[in-house]
């Protein structure tokens, strides 16, 4: 059964995350900030996996610049996929893979 929240349907099966992506990665430019459902009991390598569907280049970023696996930030703490793949999400988190910038 869907519930409403602010006038929109949700549904009660399923949790939010929000899945920021920013940087260069690559060969590309990345800027993604978008909150996506999922079903509870998702873990973080599953969420990686469903990416494409979810129009989230997870897996992209990973594989394109490979310190980022080690470096996403998960509720604002260094998180590394290798370590962290098989955790389950919750709903609220927030996950963060920002590319290092340099300048002069």
């Amino acid at each position: 059964m869907l519930g409403k929240l602010f006038g929109k349907r949700v549904d009660p099966d399923t949790i939010r995350v929000h899945v920021l992506i920013r940087g260069r990665i690559g060969d590309g430019w990345y800027d993604v900030d978008e909150t996506v459902r999922v079903a509870p009991g998702t873990t973080l390598s599953q969420l990686i996996a469903l990416g494409e569907r979810l129009k989230l280049p997870l897996r992209t970023a990973v594989e394109d610049s490979p310190h980022l696996a080690h470096t996403l930030m998960w509720n604002g703490e260094r998180c590394p996929v290798d370590e962290h793949g098989d955790r389950p999400l919750a709903d609220g988190d927030e996950l963060f893979l920002l590319a290092p910038l340099a300048g002069g």
